[in-house]
């Protein structure tokens, strides 16, 4: 029952990549299959780099914060 979960970061980052917004609507696999490949490419790179699991979150977090602000900005 508990596998899977250090994954929940990765899952909405890849959604919120993907173009699905966070307040509602809706959103296309190709989408988030696009996402799911950029936060699976930035994981595989910040591991080759030797970058702590922490700062891996970080990144993740400022990745998702930038995803969601230029969302913001298209529907103004």
């Amino acid at each position: 029952p508990t596998a899977g979960t250090s994954y929940e970061l990765d899952a909405i980052a890849a959604v919120v990549l993907g173009g699905t917004s966070l307040s509602g609507g809706h959103g296309l696999i190709v989408g988030t299959l696009i996402g799911a490949l950029i936060i699976g490419t930035l994981n595989n790179g910040l591991n080759l780099l030797g970058v702590s699991s922490f700062f891996q979150m970080v990144v993740k977090g400022i990745v998702i914060l930038i995803a969601v602000l230029i969302d913001r900005k298209k529907a103004a």
